[in-house]
C-alpha cells in the first residue's frame, strides 16, 4: 500500500480536484440526497432514520470501492492497482485546498475585502458579509488547518490501515458530516449518527495532528515549541472534539488567537478563544498556513509509507 499511497500524493499534487472532472464525493451527495425523503419516510424517528442512511451510504462507499478494485485485479493487476491510486488520489485534499486559500489570500493582498469575502464563503459555513479583514484571515487559517486532518491526515490514514474501501468508509462520513450533521433546525437528530461517526473516524488523525503540526513548525522555521506547547492546552477547548487540535497547533506556530464567536446560518455561535493572541493577523499567515499544509502532507504520507513497510517487513 506504500507505493500506492506515494502516486496518490502525487497525483494529487499535480492534478487536484478539476471540477468538471468526475468525483466520488460528489456522487455521494448525490446518493445522501437522493436518499433523504424515503429514510425520512420509512423511520419516523429521526435518529434512527439518521443511522439507516449512515449505514447505507458507508455501505454503498466501501462496497463500492472494494468492488470496483475487484473488478478491475480480475481484468488485469496492474489496472487494480491503478484503480486503488486513483481511488486513494480521489479521497485527499491537497491542492485544492491550498487552491481556495490562495483565492482569498489574493483579494486580501490587492486590498478587496469583498472578494476575499465571496471566496471564503465558498470553503466555510460561517457568515463572511461582515466580517473584518483579520476575521477573514482567521476563517482562512481556520479552514486550512481544521482540512489538514479531515482532507489529508485521516484519508491517507485509513488508506494506509484498510486501502480503498476503508478510506471511502471514511470519506462517506465525512460527507455526511458536512450534508446533514447539523446541531439545529431539521438535521439535529436525524444528522446526529453521521456526525458523531466522523468525530469518531477523526479522533485519532486529529491528535497525530499536534506532531504533524510541531515537526513542520520546525522545518518550517516557526514555533514549534509554541505549537506543541498551545496544541495540548487548547487543543480540548473548541466544540467539536478534533477541530481544536490542528486550529490550536497552527495558533501557537504562527502567534495567533483563532476561534471565537462566530455567525453560522444565521445563528450566533460562541465559541472559546484560543491561542494567546499576541499580534494582529495579517494576510501573509494564509501562506504560511498553505506552507505548513504541504510540508504535513508530505510528512505524512512518508509516515506512513514507512509504518506500512514496516508491517510489511514483521509479517514476512
Amino acid at each position: 500500500m506504500g507505493v500506492e499511497l506515494l502516486l496518490a500524493y502525487l497525483l494529487d499534487l499535480t492534478l487536484g480536484d478539476p471540477p468538471h472532472w468526475p468525483h466520488p464525493v460528489r456522487w455521494l451527495g448525490r446518493l445522501i440526497t437522493s436518499m433523504e425523503a424515503p429514510i425520512r419516510r420509512y423511520f419516523v424517528n429521526p435518529r434512527l432514520a439518521g443511522l439507516a442512511l449512515t449505514g447505507s451510504c458507508l455501505l454503498a462507499a466501501a462496497g463500492g470501492a472494494a468492488a470496483t478494485v475487484l473488478l478491475a485485479s480480475r481484468l488485469h493487476p496492474l489496472l487494480g492497482f491503478l484503480v486503488s491510486v486513483v481511488l486513494i488520489y480521489w479521497a485527499i485534499s491537497i491542492k485544492d485546498l491550498a487552491a481556495h486559500a490562495r483565492a482569498v489570500h489574493l483579494p486580501l493582498r490587492a486590498g478587496n475585502l469583498g472578494a476575499a469575502r465571496e471566496a471564503l464563503a465558498k470553503i466555510v459555513g460561517r457568515e463572511t458579509s461582515q466580517l473584518t479583514e483579520a476575521g477573514v484571515i482567521r476563517a482562512t487559517v481556520e479552514t486550512i488547518a481544521e482540512n489538514t486532518v479531515d482532507g489529508v491526515i485521516s484519508p491517507l490514514f485509513y488508506a494506509a490501515l484498510g486501502g480503498p474501501p476503508l478510506v471511502w468508509a471514511f470519506k462517506a462520513a465525512s460527507t455526511l458530516d458536512s450534508m446533514v450533521g447539523y446541531k439545529t433546525g431539521p438535521y439535529r437528530e436525524f444528522g446526529w449518527a453521521g456526525a458523531r461517526l466522523d468525530d469518531l473516524l477523526n479522533w485519532l488523525p486529529a491528535r497525530l495532528s499536534a506532531g504533524f503540526f510541531t515537526l513542520a513548525a520546525w522545518l518550517t522555521g516557526l514555533n514549534w515549541r509554541q505549537t506543541w506547547r498551545v496544541c495540548w492546552r487548547d487543543g480540548r477547548r473548541h466544540a467539536s472534539p478534533n477541530a481544536g487540535w490542528p486550529e490550536a497547533a497552527v495558533s501557537g506556530a504562527l502567534g495567533l488567537r483563532l476561534g471565537g464567536p462566530n455567525i453560522y446560518h444565521g445563528e450566533l455561535v460562541e465559541k472559546p478563544w484560543i491561542g494567546n493572541g499576541w499580534r494582529e493577523p495579517e494576510a501573509a499567515d494564509i501562506l504560511k498556513t498553505i506552507h505548513l499544509l504541504y510540508v504535513i502532507s508530505a510528512l505524512t504520507v512518508l509516515f506512513f509509507i514507512f509504518l506500512t513497510l514496516l508491517v510489511k517487513i514483521r509479517l514476512t
